[in-house]
């Protein structure tokens, strides 16, 4: 109770006369995310839950963490490949060279968008919005691990602002904010994010890693379908994740793990998630028995993005389908849409971006659709 005494003790200089006023929300967010606030609503709400949001995003965290854990042994393994000195590198040595060149874009990711929601906060006189502590450690998972820092810094800043501030803040936003950082790299920067020259390391990191000649390039499975040459890497190594790609992306058996924790603690729809996988093998299957792609319905569901965004992006709760059937639909439709933009359309070899951008979009007309059957069938029974 020490601590809890010595902020309640400090919490007048920031309030309105206080001397630390300016930095009114800044308090308050510090302050709920230690301790659930035990002010309730005096009216308009009938209903109470016992987890805050704060809460909920801290479980999102955790659960992100194994995908983000091999991230970084992933990002060593690549770096040493491709230097041909697999067998000289130490796994310790590869998760340090990894967590050295990630920790970086971490520290932006948090810095840039918490400055900008805590400025927001303060300027509107509100409390400070807990939705990007997940967001900030989904953007620097969802880029290859050589985007230059500075322009992360503007595809956050576009993001924060544009994608979910002027909206209203958490909850109110429309496309999820994570991908928006990412859908603004790939239009604004499109060399930094595609090609075969983007997702390997190629440079030593205080003594770890190994310096690789210039102009030295590797596909991403998905990148060579794309380009007709045959995949390199067996579906085993597709399920384990040592392949090249974006950072926390390419490991099924970490994002399945995740995926357990969000499904046992109730904060991510099953309906949503396995629909998204449905929606991929049906449209995986119709596509390679009519020849359009070469490769098996099971390889589409491990390659690329496509589980990380089914598990950790699709069931986002603010700007995913609420209704029952809804999700259904949702998430069918993210799936199917996955599949289909990576074997009409090369150039976006990933497809799963845009997916769930434009089921992010559709969202609510899938919802009004369901509402309003819902009310049709009950006003006939009525009759």
């Amino acid at each position: 109770m020490s601590l809890r005494n010595y902020l309640d003790k400090i919490r007048p200089n920031f309030e309105e006369g206080g001397k630390l006023h300016a930095f009114k929300s800044v308090f308050d967010g510090f302050d709920t995310f230690l301790y659930v606030p035990n002010e309730t609503s005096k009216s308009g709400v009938s209903i109470h839950d016992a987890i805050d949001s704060k809460r909920i995003m801290s479980i999102v965290v955790i659960s992100l963490l194994p995908a983000l854990l091999f991230g970084m042994y992933n990002i060593g393994y690549q770096n040493a490949v491709a230097a041909g000195k697999l067998a000289d590198a130490t796994c310790w040595g590869m998760f340090l060279y990894g967590l050295l060149a990630l920790l970086p874009k971490i520290l932006v990711s948090y810095i840039v968008g918490l400055g900008i929601e805590f400025a927001w906060a303060q300027w509107k006189g509100e409390e400070i919005q807990e939705g990007y502590l997940v967001s900030g450690i989904l953007i620097p998972l969802i880029i290859p691990v050589t985007t230059p820092l500075w322009i992360l810094v503007f595809a956050i800043a576009f993001a924060v602002i544009f994608t979910k501030e002027i909206f209203g803040g958490t909850g109110m936003n429309i496309f999820n904010v994570a991908l928006a950082a990412r859908a603004f790299l790939f239009f604004s920067y499109p060399s930094r994010m595609t090609g075969d020259s983007i997702w390997v390391a190629s440079d030593s990191i205080c003594g770890l890693g190994y310096t690789l000649p210039d102009g030295f390039t590797m596909a991403t499975p998905l990148g060579q379908i794309a380009q007709g040459v045959n995949v390199n890497h067996s579906v085993c190594d597709m399920v384990l994740g040592l392949i090249p790609g974006s950072v926390g992306e390419t490991s099924v058996i970490a994002i399945a793990i995740g995926a357990v924790i969000l499904l046992w603690t109730n904060i991510a729809s099953w309906k949503t998630m396995l629909s998204v996988f449905i929606g991929g093998t049906v449209m995986g299957l119709l596509f390679h028995s009519t020849g359009a792609t070469p490769i098996q319905w099971y390889e589409h569901l491990v390659l690329g993005g496509f589980c990380f965004g089914a598990v950790f992006m699709a069931t986002d709760p603010v700007t995913s389908s609420r209704t029952e059937t809804g999700k259904w639909v949702y998430g069918f439709f993210i799936g199917a849409m996955a599949i289909i933009i990576r074997v009409l359309n090369p150039g976006y070899p990933e497809g799963m971006m845009l997916a769930i951008l434009f089921g992010n979009m559709f969202a609510p007309l899938i919802d009004y659709c369901v509402v309003q059957s819902n009310i049709s069938k009950r006003a006939k029974r009525a009759k």
